[in-house]
């Protein structure tokens, strides 16, 4: 028998199937395997078994050996990644690495064992205490001692007992096992309650996913309308049908709160999956999965490669986040492959979001995708008021804190109330930049065309981009003036801004720097929901999913600043960003407050974000892309191209821009744009970044096929070149 299999070594050489012989039966398509290839010896992935080899026999080599008794890709996960090589524009072994972390790719961790002594079978306790010298004291405490409470580890015996341990074991008096255990994420997370009533419009869109021939299903609730219970329920049927299910949370920060619900009603059939679990437990739940011993997946983008078989079910809750899509090598877009495994499987495929993206309500609209509606919030309760705080007037009459008067006075009536409020900044750090009051120069960081951040609680400089951090400068590096200025503010600005204001709350700050550690989320997040803080600060990770009933005052600062970005998307992202964050507020029985604050209170997408009008924002938008021929009806492609090297990088760009003018000039009508230019970023961690950008229409595939060529082309030596379709940040 001959195996083809792909080694995992993401090089273009190496992206190519070799055949070995095989002498192991077990191995079948889909095993992982130890392969010679050249003098090393690698792990590869078997994508067929045959009996016959096309190449010379006496050159094939062997498979060393298995590593694994169970495949770890199914048919549909083989067929998966060569779905994601053609979309992804990527090799195979580079495909493959989305199903298996590096940890388990390279051995790194293993199934962890533990060892359990006891009293050997036939042991008489009170005899063998006897026999002992009067001076084995230990030895006959340590009998006692499982006497009473039987089968224990090791490790607690040796830390209590020492040496009495083996002295028992050389003796045969002990038997020693060792037992397989289960490294749990989320161990004393527990869970709570079960299944609830269902509202009418609830069992309305339930019935009509399970029933309907389509498989793709938007489901457009307002925040709080109590659309997790109807993924509950979704998946509860599933289950029942001895399907699986693949639940995604736009954030790392959501899956200990879904974990939770999905625990209360389904016990230890949900795993997760994360990056920010450690080896050992990403090993363990995966494998959970892989072996069907948990059966519903729960976790952020990757999950999506979740190793379930028999799939019934794909949940996408906040469906529009920008956080589905991958940013780094696979580019995957998570609902394509979404779209894909439920098309594979025949699977139900549920889109969830109270501001779904522009391209998901077009296709529900134009009847691609079923749409089912929640209107109403659970509680009955309206959404929150939104009032705006004009702070060009907070300015022109002397206020120049990051609060305006409305904030400050509604967060002293929300604390004199004993609620609790969130405070939301788009900007870790104490400021945004340090600028130099005599030349303007604004300190920037070495490797990134990027201003630095300051972060007073460590007096440094930090690069949001690359993490470079400097110490704090005494004087301007340009000109050596001492006269600094803060520029802009951060989270951590604004908590101790407020700390000044109200000496007695309690309050937390959520962003990057204070969740690096795996449970650094969930901690901040249960210290809040146990009500131990007042004012929960933070980033875009506390703006959507969460629940806290005891939040009646949501304060957005900067509302406007997502505004600026030189994104087609920004209007919708600012739409999508005040809604979300609003809808913390208000979801129990007292009323919610929202304060925006901004700079252009009279621009539209702020006006109809405080309205919650998002049929109109949508009208507005769709027919604005349509005018100028962006997305969904065209497709952005962006080639990027960075080297150390400066001039190579601008060699190698102008070199791909001129092929493919080449095609462009072939068929000019489907490009509505193209230009080369330097990126918006033109320096990122060390490398100049140079970039030619299209519009094409769409269905134009094998130009995009031809443009990619052109480009990987050129991806060699120092120069690393690549293709995205449609990317997710043009920065």
């Amino acid at each position: 028998m001959f195996a083809e299999v792909i080694v995992d070594i993401s090089h273009s050489e190496a992206d190519k199937i070799f055949e070995y012989s095989v002498s192991d039966c077990g191995i079948v398509a889909g095993s992982r395997v130890l392969v010679p290839f050249g003098n090393k010896t690698v792990e590869g992935i078997v994508i067929r078994v045959k009996s016959e080899c096309e190449f010379d026999k006496s050159k094939i080599k062997p498979v060393i050996s298995l590593l694994e008794d169970v495949p770890a890709f199914t048919a549909e996960t083989l067929a998966l990644s060569e779905y994601v090589v053609k979309t992804c524009y990527v090799s195979r072994a580079l495909a493959f690495m989305l199903f298996f972390s590096a940890e388990m790719r390279k051995g790194r961790v293993r199934e962890q064992f533990v060892k359990y002594a006891a009293l050997a079978d036939g042991v008489d306790a009170d005899e063998l205490s006897g026999s002992l010298r009067k001076s084995a004291k230990k030895q006959k405490e340590l009998i006692a001692f499982l006497l009473e409470n039987g089968k224990t580890p090791v490790a607690e015996l040796n830390a209590e007992f020492g040496s009495a341990v083996k002295a028992l074991a050389e003796k045969n008096a002990l038997v020693i096992t060792a037992e397989k255990r289960f490294r749990s994420p989320y161990r004393d997370l527990g869970g709570s309650g079960g299944k609830v009533n269902l509202t009418e419009k609830q069992r309305q869109a339930v019935n009509g996913i399970v029933s309907s021939e389509k498989l793709t299903t938007l489901l457009f609730g307002i925040t709080g309308s109590g659309k997790t219970e109807v993924y509950l329920e979704l998946i509860d049927r599933t289950l029942k049908q001895g399907k699986t299910a693949i639940m995604l949370v736009p954030e790392i920060s959501l899956t200990p709160q879904m974990l939770k619900k999905l625990r209360a009603r389904f016990g230890e059939n949900a795993a997760i999956l994360h990056s920010g679990l450690s080896a050992g437990e990403r090993y363990d739940e995966w494998w959970r999965l892989r072996t069907g011993e948990a059966r519903i997946a729960i976790g952020a983008r990757s999950a999506i490669f979740a190793p379930v078989e028999n799939l019934g079910l794909i949940i996408v809750d906040e469906e529009h986040d920008g956080s589905y899509t991958s940013e780094s090598a696979p580019r995957y877009a998570t609902i394509d492959v979404a779209k894909f495994r439920s098309g594979y499987n025949g699977a139900k495929l549920v889109l969830g979001s109270a501001t779904p993206s522009v391209e998901s309500y077009l296709a529900a609209k134009g009847g691609e995708y079923n749409l089912f509606e929640l209107p109403d919030r659970i509680n009955k309760k309206p959404l929150p008021e939104i009032e705006i705080a004009d702070m060009r007037k907070e300015v022109r009459h002397g206020n120049n804190s990051p609060f305006s008067s409305i904030l400050k006075a509604e967060l002293s009536d929300c604390l004199k109330k004993g609620n609790q409020a969130i405070i939301f900044l788009n900007q870790r750090g104490y400021s945004k930049t340090v600028v130099c009051t005599e030349c303007g120069h604004v300190q920037k960081c070495s490797a990134c065309d990027v201003s630095l951040t300051y972060h007073r609680e460590d007096d440094s400089l930090l690069c949001h981009y690359c993490g470079a951090k400097y110490k704090m400068v005494k004087a301007c590096t340009e000109c050596g003036s001492p006269y600094l200025k803060y520029g802009g503010f951060g989270t951590e600005k604004i908590v101790a801004d407020l700390r000044e204001l109200f000496p007695s709350a309690k309050i937390l700050r959520m962003d990057r720097d204070t969740t690096q550690t795996k449970e650094g989320h969930f901690k901040i997040l249960n210290q809040f929901a146990s009500r131990e803080a007042d004012i929960l600060v933070g980033t875009q990770m506390i703006a959507k999913g969460h629940d806290f009933p005891f939040v009646t005052l949501v304060g957005i600062l900067d509302a406007d600043m997502s505004l600026h970005f030189s994104d087609f998307r920004s209007a919708e992202r600012t739409f999508q960003l005040i809604t979300q964050v609003a809808g913390r507020s208000g979801r129990a029985d007292e009323a919610g407050k929202v304060v925006l604050q901004t700079y252009q209170p009279e621009n539209h997408v702020l006006r109809q974000a405080i309205n919650y009008d998002y049929k109109g924002f949508f009208e507005r938008e769709i027919s604005i892309r349509k005018a100028t021929a962006f997305p969904p009806y065209t497709k952005i492609i962006r080639v990027l191209v960075q080297s150390e090297n400066e001039e190579s990088a601008v060699i190698a760009v102008k070199k791909i821009y001129e092929n493919i003018d080449t095609v462009r000039r072939e068929r000019p009508s489907v490009f509505r744009f193209f230009g080369c230019m330097k990126a918006p970023l033109k320096k990122l961690q060390g490398k100049y970044r140079y970039q030619v950008l299209m519009r094409i229409d769409n269905g134009n595939d094998d130009i995009l096929d031809r443009i990619y060529t052109l480009t990987n082309a050129e991806n060699r030596g120092k120069i690393n070149a690549y293709m995205e379709i449609n990317p997710n940040n043009l920065t």
